[in-house]
């Protein structure tokens, strides 16, 4: 999570408007506005290779993959988030090019500085939108994940992929590999181990 752009509080209407012309990316959580601090090359790569297999994975299907730069709103649509890839099979998002409502798969990759921004305030949001069947959370210093699926009963169970297994997305039906979902990512760097 970043740091407290602005002071004063917006109102969503006027946070987008003022986000289009901005250089950064902004979280919008209710109100409030956070500029989002830039990645490392583990977290970048881990969210490229997720994008690629689930792009190849839905190419023909009405279903699209974002990464990184596409804005997600809540059900309620007073916050906005920039998750690192998401999925929408949407025809209401394919008229919307600048934010998405109605998503079917986020994926956070976890860093050390976003870790509990990302499985707390954002994680409680996500959960709010109906559309949404999964979350996964990645994390990269254990290289596990944590699939949380909505059941039909409304329900989020986790689905835990330790360290060298294969990751299931059941939400669209994709399964990738930890050799693809880690590939050409070094272990953590020693200058940044603490």
């Amino acid at each position: 999570m970043g740091y407290a752009a602005q002071q004063a509080a917006m109102t969503a209407e006027e946070f987008l408007a003022w986000e289009v012309g901005q250089t950064e990316r902004h979280d919008f959580v209710d109100g409030e506005v956070f500029a989002m601090a830039g990645a490392e090359d583990r977290h970048v790569t881990v969210s490229g290779n997720i994008y690629i297999a689930l792009r190849q994975h839905l190419s023909g299907t009405p279903c699209r993959a974002f990464i990184t730069d596409m804005k997600v709103a809540t059900a309620d649509d007073r916050s906005f988030f920039y998750p690192d890839v998401i999925v929408t099979c949407s025809l209401v998002d394919r008229q919307s090019p600048l934010v998405k409502r109605e998503p079917t798969l986020i994926v956070e990759v976890l860093s050390p500085s976003t870790a509990a921004y990302d499985q707390g305030t954002k994680f409680a949001h996500y959960r709010q939108i109906t559309t949404l069947r999964e979350i996964a959370f990645i994390d990269l210093d254990d290289r596990r994940t944590e699939v949380y699926r909505k059941g039909a009963d409304g329900l989020w169970v986790l689905h835990s992929f330790g360290k060298g297994a294969d990751v299931q997305f059941a939400s669209v039906d994709l399964t990738i590999t930890a050799a693809a979902l880690f590939a050409d990512v070094d272990d953590v760097p020693s200058a940044l181990q603490a």
